[in-house]
C-alpha cells in the first residue's frame, strides 16, 4: 500500500500566516491552542505533531488537515484556491463589501501571475 505523507513545514507555514494575522506571538499559540511551545519548535523543524496536537491546532486555526497530507496513492485533485479563498473572506463579517472585493481582485492577480497552471 503506498504511504500517506503529512507535510510538516507546509503546515507549520500556515500556521505561522495564521498566527501573523492573528498578530500573535507562538507563545500565544500555544497558550490558545493548547499545545506545549516545544511541539511548536518540533513541528517548525519538520518533525510531525501528534494527533491530538494536530487536532488542537487545527480547531485553533481553523486549517485543513487534509490540506498538508499528501497521498502516494491517488493523484492530487484539482485545487479550487480560489474559491476557498473567496469563501473564507465572505464568511468574515469583519470585512467589508469593499473590503471583500479589493481582497479577491488583488488574491486573483496575484495568484494568476504566479500560478504554475496560468
Amino acid at each position: 500500500m503506498p504511504k500517506s505523507e503529512f507535510r510538516a513545514d507546509e503546515f507549520h507555514a500556515a500556521l505561522g500566516r495564521v498566527r501573523a494575522a492573528k498578530r500573535l506571538n507562538w507563545k500565544q499559540v500555544a497558550e490558545q491552542s493548547g499545545v506545549s511551545a516545544s511541539t511548536l519548535t518540533r513541528i517548525a523543524q519538520g518533525k510531525r505533531p501528534d494527533v491530538d496536537s494536530l487536532a488542537a491546532l487545527v480547531s485553533w486555526s481553523g486549517l485543513s488537515a487534509d490540506a498538508f497530507v499528501a497521498r502516494a496513492e491517488q493523484p492530487h485533485k484539482k485545487a479550487q484556491p480560489l474559491s476557498d479563498i473567496a469563501n473564507v473572506l465572505y464568511a468574515d463579517a469583519s470585512l467589508s463589501e469593499d473590503g471583500r472585493a479589493t481582497m479577491m481582485d488583488l488574491i486573483t492577480a496575484a495568484y494568476l501571475r504566479l500560478s504554475k497552471n496560468s
